[in-house]
C-alpha cells in the first residue's frame, strides 16, 4: 500500500502544482479524535509562497481532500507547550489559536523543525517559537539522549576490548616471530627483548616530539590567526546578510506588486473581451429587427431577407452566456427583445405558410386530366416549388420552437389530402374508362349488368359454361398492361411527395443527424423500409422512417381504397384476372426493389404490400371456389364418357396460369394452387366409382387419368411431377380393370367353366381327378367347347371391338391401346385354357375349335376392317 506522503502528492498537491515539505498527523485537542494531516507546502509560482494546509480523507475511498489553507506568512506563534518534558500537544496562532495533538513526538518535532527553518530562511524570523527546546529546533539531541548515547557507547567499548587482529597486524606479528625465532621458545628472554625495543621506540618518539615543539607552536599561532580571520568574515557576512535581508523584503514587495499589476492587466483584458463579446454577439442589426417585426413574406427577396434575419436572430439567441450576465439589466432587456422578435416572426411565418397550405388544398383537378385520351397522373411540382424557398425558415422554426413546428406537417397533410382525394379519384375514373373502353356513364351500367352465376358468393370466379357473352359485353382489354401503367403513373407521384416532405419538414436521416443550432440544409432523401426477399411485408421501421410514412398515409388516405377498387374492377374483367393482378403486383414490387428509387418509395411499398395481400386473398378465394366446384361437379347419368368438364376446366386454368406466370419472379402461390386443384380433380374422378353411369366407370376414369397424365407431361410442371406419375399409375390400373371386365364377354361360358376348374384345384382336388367331377367332366368340357367355334369367337370379338369403339372418346385415341391390351389378355387366357386342358384332362384329345394362329388372324382382320 502506498504511503500517505505519496498519496497526498498524487491526489492533492501535484494537480495544484505544489510541493510537499513536511506532514504531521493530528487531531484537535480536547475533542473527539478525528485524524487530519497538517501539511507544509510550497507553491511553484513566483514569488515563492508557503502554505499550511489541513487535509483529511474523503468519506468514501482512499483519496484525500483539502479542507483548510493558511498562508505561512500569517503564522504568528508556535507553542510547544512543554520545554522540560516531551508532549504531543502544540499550538499554532494565526488570526486565532489552533490547538492540535500529534500522533507521535517525532512527527511533531520534525514538523516544528521544518517551520523553524522556513521561518529563518524565507520569513525573516517573523514567527515566534516558545516552549520548544533549542535542541529540537537545531536538530541536536537532548541531554538525556546524549547520556543514553554515551552509555550505549561505553557498553560497546567494553564489548569491543578484545578485537580480532587485522591481516596487516597478523603479517607483522609473523615477521617479528621469524626475526626472533631462536629465542621464541624462551619467553622470558623474548619478553625482555620486546621491552627493550619498546623503550627504544618511546625514546625516539619523545625526541621527535621535543624537536617538533617549535613547529607545533608555529602551527598553533597560524590556527589562532585563521580563527580571527574567520570571525572577521562571519561579522562581515552578518552585516551583508542584514543588508540583503532588507533588500530581499523590498524585492519581494516589488515582485508582489508586479504580480498584482499583471493580474490587473489580465482582468482588464478579460473584462474588455467579455464586453466586446456581449456587445458584438448579442447585437442584432436594426434592419434585421425591422424585417422580423414586419414578417413580410410576400416576395422572394423579402423571403431571403427574412431568412438572413432569422439566421442572425438564431445566432444571437444561441450565444452561451454565463448565468450571472442575465442579471444585468442591458442583457436582460436584449434577451427579452430577442424573444419578442422570435415570437412575432413565428406567428407571422406560421400564418403565411398555413395560408399557402390552405390555398393548395383548395385547388381543382387539372383540366388536362379530365380531357386526356391517355392515362396521366397529377403533378405537384409547382406546389413544391412554391414551398421549397421556405425550407430554411422551417429549419429555423424546428430549432426555435419544435412544438409549433410539429403541428405544421399535420396542417399540410390535412389540406393536401383534400386535393389528392379529388385528383386520385379522377385518375382512377379515367383509368377505368380507358381500360374498359367505355364512357363514364355506361361504365357503371356495364358493371351493374354482371349477374352472379348460380348461387355462388364470388361471381367474379364463376365457372359457368357460357362465358363468351359476358366477355363480349365487358371489353376487358389488357389487365397486365393497364395495371402496370397505373402503377408506373402512381410511383413518381408518391416518390415526389415523399422526397418533398422529407426535405421540407426535415424528416430524413441526414436532417436528423444535424445537431447544430443553426439552420441545417434539408437533405434530399430519407430511409425507407427495405423490401424483403421472401415476403412483401415491410420490415420493422425506425422512428425516422415512420414519420414520413405516417404523414404520407394522411396525405394519400384515399389512394389505397381507390387502388383496391381498381383491382376489383380488373378482377371482374375475366374469369382468372386475379392471376394477372397478382403477378403484375408481385413483379412490380420486385422491380421497385432493384431500382434506384427504392430508398425513396417506402410509403408506396407499404401501400403495394397491402394491395398485394388483397390480391393474394382474391387469388386464394378463386382457387377455393374452383376447388369447390370441381369437388361438387356432377356428371350426368346419360353421359357417354370422354373427358369430364372439370378436367377440361383444370386444363384451362393451368394453361392460363402458366402463360401468366411464364416470366413471373415468384410462383410459390401458383404451385400451391396447382397442387390443391389437382388434388380436387383426383378426388372428383375417384368419386365416379360410386356414380350410376350408363357407361363403364373404369373406362371413364381411364380416359381422364390418361388425359391428365399426357397434359402434365406436356407442361412439365415440377410441383405436379408426383401427381403426373400417380395419374399414369391410375390410368394403367383402370385400363387393366376395364380389359379384364370386358374380356370374358366373347367366351363367357368357357371362362366360367375353367374358373370352376381352377376353384376345384384350389380347394385341394388333384388336377388328374378334376375330370371325375360331374360338373367338370370331359363331356361337359366338350359341350362348352362346341359352343365356341372359330366363327362364333370372331363374331364375339367383332362385337366387343364395336362396343369399345362406341364408348371411347376419339380425342384421346385410346382405342388402339385398349384393343392391343385386349388382344394380349385374350391370348394369355387362351394359353391358360390349353394349359389347364393338358394338366386336368391328359390323354383326352380335347382341344379348342380354333388355334393361336386363328386367334391372331381374327384380331388382325377386325383391326383392318375398322380402318
Amino acid at each position: 500500500m502506498a504511503s500517505p506522503w505519496i498519496l497526498l502528492e498524487k491526489d492533492v498537491f501535484n494537480p495544484q502544482n505544489e510541493r510537499l515539505l513536511e506532514i504531521v498527523h493530528v487531531w484537535k485537542t480536547g475533542k473527539k479524535r478525528k485524524n487530519s494531516i497538517l501539511c507544509v507546502v510550497v507553491a511553484a509560482c513566483r514569488p515563492m509562497q508557503l502554505f499550511l494546509e489541513k487535509v483529511k480523507k474523503a468519506d468514501r475511498g482512499d483519496q484525500y481532500k483539502m479542507t483548510d489553507r493558511w498562508p505561512l506568512k500569517d503564522l504568528k506563534l508556535v507553542d510547544g507547550k512543554n520545554v522540560k518534558q516531551e508532549c504531543l500537544e502544540f499550538e499554532l496562532q494565526f488570526d486565532k489559536v489552533y490547538k492540535w495533538t500529534a500522533v507521535s513526538v517525532d512527527e511533531k518535532n520534525a514538523f516544528i523543525r521544518c517551520l523553524w527553518k522556513l521561518n529563518r530562511r524565507y520569513l525573516s524570523s517573523s514567527i515566534a517559537f516558545v516552549s520548544i527546546p533549542s535542541c529540537i529546533l537545531e536538530g541536536k539531541q537532548s541531554l538525556q539522549e546524549v547520556g543514553n548515547a554515551t552509555a550505549e557507547a561505553g557498553d560497546q567499548a567494553e564489548h569491543s576490548a578484545y578485537q580480532e587482529m587485522t591481516p596487516k597486524e597478523t603479517v607483522d606479528m609473523l615477521k617479528l616471530m621469524e626475526e626472533n625465532e631462536p629465542i621464541v621458545n624462551n619467553s622470558m628472554v623474548f619478553a625482555e627483548n620486546l621491552s627493550k625495543d619498546l623503550q627504544v621506540l618511546d625514546e625516539t618518539n619523545l625526541q621527535a616530539i621535543i624537536s617538533s615543539e617549535k613547529q607545533v607552536t608555529l602551527l598553533m599561532g597560524s590556527i589562532d590567526e585563521a580563527l580571527a580571520e574567520v570571525a572577521k568574515v562571519e561579522e562581515t557576512l552578518q552585516v551583508y546578510d542584514e543588508l540583503l535581508g532588507s533588500v530581499k523584503q523590498q524585492m519581494d514587495h516589488i515582485q508582489q506588486g508586479n504580480s498584482l499589476l499583471h493580474q490587473i492587466d489580465s482582468n482588464h483584458e478579460k473584462l474588455m473581451s467579455e464586453i466586446l463579446f456581449l456587445t458584438s454577439d448579442l447585437d442584432l442589426r436594426e434592419t434585421h429587427r425591422q424585417v422580423l417585426s414586419q414578417g413580410d413574406l410576400s416576395s422572394p427577396s423579402k423571403v431571403k431577407a427574412c431568412i438572413a434575419a432569422a439566421e442572425a436572430l438564431s445566432s444571437c439567441m444561441n450565444v452561451q452566456i454565463q448565468p450571472g450576465y442575465r442579471k444585468l439589466q442591458a442583457i436582460a432587456e436584449q434577451l427579452i427583445m430577442f424573444e419578442t422578435l422570435k415570437q412575432n416572426f413565428e406567428n407571422s411565418f406560421i400564418s403565411h405558410i398555413t395560408s399557402i397550405f390552405e390555398l393548395q388544398g383548395n385547388g381543382q383537378v387539372p383540366t388536362q386530366m379530365q380531357l386526356a385520351s391517355k392515362l396521366i397522373s397529377p403533378t405537384h411540382g409547382p406546389y413544391h416549388d412554391d414551398l421549397l424557398p421556405y425550407t430554411p425558415l422551417m429549419a429555423w422554426l424546428k430549432n426555435a420552437n419544435p412544438i409549433l413546428f410539429n403541428d405544421l406537417p399535420k396542417v399540410y397533410a390535412w389540406n393536401l389530402s383534400r386535393l389528392y382525394k379529388r385528383e386520385i379519384k379522377a385518375f382512377f375514373e379515367l383509368a377505368r374508362m380507358l381500360f374498359l373502353g367505355k364512357t363514364k356513364e355506361c361504365f357503371q351500367e356495364v358493371l351493374d349488368k354482371q349477374v352472379p352465376c348460380g348461387s355462388r358468393q364470388h361471381p367474379q370466379f364463376c365457372l359457368a359454361d357460357n362465358r363468351e357473352g359476358e366477355e363480349d359485353e365487358l371489353n376487358r382489354g389488357n389487365v397486365v398492361e393497364m395495371l402496370e401503367q397505373v402503377l408506373r403513373e402512381l410511383q413518381p407521384l408518391c416518390i415526389a411527395e415523399q422526397r418533398f416532405i422529407e426535405k421540407f419538414f426535415m424528416l430524413s436521416q441526414d436532417a436528423a443527424d444535424q445537431e447544430e443550432p443553426g439552420l441545417p440544409a434539408a437533405s434530399k432523401g430519407g430511409k425507407d423500409a427495405a423490401f424483403p426477399e421472401k415476403s412483401h411485408w415491410p420490415k420493422t421501421k425506425t422512428k425516422l422512417e415512420e414519420q414520413p410514412t405516417q404523414l404520407l398515409s394522411e396525405i394519400f388516405r384515399s389512394l389505397e381504397p381507390e387502388l383496391r377498387g381498381f383491382i376489383d374492377t380488373c378482377n371482374k374483367v375475366q374469369q382468372f384476372s386475379c392471376l394477372q393482378v397478382l403477378v403484375t403486383l408481385n413483379d412490380y414490387m420486385f422491380e421497385m426493389q432493384g431500382s434506384s428509387t427504392a430508398s425513396s418509395s417506402s410509403f408506396l411499398n407499404m401501400v403495394l404490400s397491402n394491395v398485394l395481400l388483397l390480391a393474394k386473398n382474391n387469388f386464394n378465394k378463386c382457387i377455393c371456389v374452383l376447388c369447390k366446384e370441381i369437388e361438387e361437379a356432377k356428371v350426368p347419368s346419360r353421359a357417354k364418357g370422354g373427358i369430364l368438364p372439370f378436367v377440361s376446366r383444370f386444363e384451362e386454368f393451368v394453361n392460363f396460369s402458366e402463360d401468366v406466370f411464364r416470366w413471373a419472379q415468384r410462383r410459390g402461390e401458383l404451385d400451391k394452387a396447382h397442387t390443391k386443384l389437382v388434388g380436387s380433380v383426383f378426388s372428383s374422378i375417384n368419386s365416379l366409382a360410386s356414380a350410376n353411369l350408363k357407361v363403364n366407370t373404369d373406362m371413364v376414369m381411364m380416359e381422364n387419368f390418361h388425359h391428365i397424365h399426357c397434359f402434365l407431361y406436356q407442361k412439365k410442371i415440377h410441383c405436379l411431377e408426383s401427381k403426373r406419375k400417380e395419374a399414369k399409375q391410375r390410368y394403367h390400373e383402370h385400363l387393366e380393370r376395364y380389359v379384364i371386365k370386358y374380356l370374358g364377354q366373347p367366351l363367357e361360358k368357357l371362362n366360367h367353366f375353367f374358373e370352376g376348374v381352377k376353384a376345384r384345384v384350389a380347394q385341394g382336388v388333384k388336377e388328374e381327378e378334376v375330370s371325375f367331377q360331374l360338373a367338370y367332366s370331359k363331356q361337359e368340357l366338350r359341350k362348352v367347347i362346341e359352343k365356341y367355334p372359330g366363327k362364333e369367337v370372331k363374331r364375339a370379338l367383332d362385337t366387343l371391338y364395336r362396343k369399345i369403339y362406341k364408348y371411347l372418346s376419339p380425342e384421346e385415341n385410346l382405342l388402339p391401346v385398349v384393343w392391343r391390351a385386349m388382344e394380349q389378355e385374350f391370348i394369355q387366357q387362351y394359353r391358360e385354357f390349353e394349359h389347364l386342358i393338358q394338366r386336368c384332362y391328359p390323354g383326352s384329345g380335347i382341344t379348342m375349335d380354333f388355334t393361336m394362329e386363328d386367334l391372331l388372324n381374327y384380331f388382325i382382320t377386325i383391326t383392318q376392317s375398322s380402318m
